[in-house]
């Protein structure tokens, strides 16, 4: 009864466009660059709330997360939980981008 037109019949090379944009950040080679900025961005959610707010910076260069805090109490803290940190930065992105943790 009711023909689709051309554009609306989905083809084999038809993609989602969550794999578009994932083959995307491949071809250009941003994958560090979007994990490092979706860690960063999500600071608060994967440490929680009332530390991140004490953090001033934040960021990671050649596999080493780098923090600024001015609290001695929060720098005890982060060192203590350090690996239990690295293990949710990196199940967070979902491969390992951190294996090492400083504290500034």
């Amino acid at each position: 009864m009711f023909k689709k037109k051309f554009d609306e019949i989905p083809t084999k090379d038809d993609i989602g466009i969550k794999d578009a944009i994932e083959r995307w950040i491949e071809t250009y080679r941003l994958r560090s660059k979007y994990d490092e900025s979706s860690i960063v961005n999500a600071w608060p959610h994967i440490i929680g709330k009332a530390i991140a707010n004490r953090t001033q910076q934040i960021y990671i260069r050649d596999k080493k997360l780098f923090v600024k805090v001015e609290s001695a109490v929060i720098k005890s803290e982060l060192a203590m939980m350090r690996r239990q940190i690295i293990g949710r930065v990196n199940e967070y992105v979902g491969h390992v981008i951190v294996e090492e943790f400083v504290i500034l």
